[in-house]
């Protein structure tokens, strides 16, 4: 893993008119983290976010990729919102296509890429479907391969798996730990759930309720694939919690 320094969020601050939601935020992503973001419900996670891509503008301090202001126009960033964010009249292929359309790449190289992306995420034999005849899950698995396919510097995930079954989300979690142990993208993965941080982050920041700013910042060296049910993956978990708790 590279110690190079690819996000580094400098007193990022956050208000909507008096209402302070992000207060003084500062920490750095190292080029090559799966960062998982936790924190209490309602703490701004998704403001989190939406401000590292200037959704919406900060109030003061700032975000830097690569040292450079965060810039969606000059810069190679993903982001795989909440739920279905499929385009309905684009097939599978279409959709996982899309990003590649917008770059400025061979139509060999698309290809390539289009055909690597659905067979790792198992959608090959779906690629002539529409997204009104997949379940919930393959559909996660489009935006995902759909995110991957850019080959972005940054890919942002918020809760990308919180509406399905443990069964379900289990297994896109294991195509995401593959797909970045492959590309060693940075990303920065917002979850409510505490189980799916410590099963996925090699990292987990810990947010403290608003106005928020950073509790704690762990490392994750468990062995992977991780064991839910072992004594240190537990110990892990019980260590987050405890650090979310704010009553």
């Amino acid at each position: 893993m590279s110690d190079n320094v690819k996000v580094s969020v400098n007193h990022l601050t956050k208000k909507f008119g008096d209402l302070l939601v992000l207060n003084d935020v500062s920490f750095e992503v190292m080029d090559g983290d799966l960062l998982c973001v936790v924190g209490p419900t309602g703490c701004g996670k998704t403001t989190f976010l939406n401000s590292l891509v200037n959704i919406y503008q900060i109030t003061s301090g700032e975000i830097l990729l690569d040292g450079k202001q965060v810039n969606t126009k000059e810069q190679n960033i993903a982001y795989i919102f909440q739920g279905d964010s499929t385009m309905p009249w684009l097939t599978v292929e279409e959709n996982v296509r899309f990003g590649l359309n917008l770059k400025k790449i061979s139509s060999g190289e698309k290809k390539e890429r289009v055909e690597k992306y659905l067979d790792i995420v198992g959608l090959t034999k779906y690629r002539n479907y529409y997204p009104k005849q997949l379940s919930a899950s393959m559909l996660q698995r489009v935006s995902i391969s759909r995110a991957f396919a850019t080959e972005p510097e940054l890919l942002l995930m918020d809760e990308p798996y919180g509406q399905l079954d443990i069964e379900l989300r289990f297994k896109l979690e294991d195509e995401l730990v593959k797909l970045w142990e492959m590309t060693k993208t940075t990303v920065i993965f917002i979850t409510h759930n505490i189980e799916e941080a410590v099963y996925l982050g090699n990292k987990i920041m810990v947010l403290t309720n608003k106005p928020t700013t950073v509790k704690e910042t762990l490392v994750n060296d468990l062995p992977r694939p991780r064991d839910i049910a072992s004594p240190k993956f537990v110990e892990l978990r019980n260590q987050v919690t405890e650090l979310i708790r704010w009553w």
